[in-house]
């Protein structure tokens, strides 16, 4: 075999395998159960609460920043 046939085989081996690997863990993903993960409470309460304090110092820069324009 010439060094450019070797050189293309070598090649669309590369690409089908990894095409394999990820067919093969889309597989598996798709096998996971949907109800499985659920998200920690205690993150969740910590989460909305870092939303709400940001939303709330948002809130406030903006109305400062109207009342500085007016």
């Amino acid at each position: 075999m010439s060094p450019h046939s070797m050189t293309l085989m070598s090649g669309f081996v590369a690409v089908i395998s990894v095409n394999v690997v990820i067919a093969f863990y889309i597989c598996l993903a798709m096998r996971e159960p949907s109800d499985k993960h659920e998200p920690d409470p205690k993150f969740l309460a910590e989460a909305k609460a870092s939303v709400k304090q940001l939303g709330k110092t948002q809130d406030g820069d903006s109305s400062e920043t109207r009342s500085k324009q007016e």
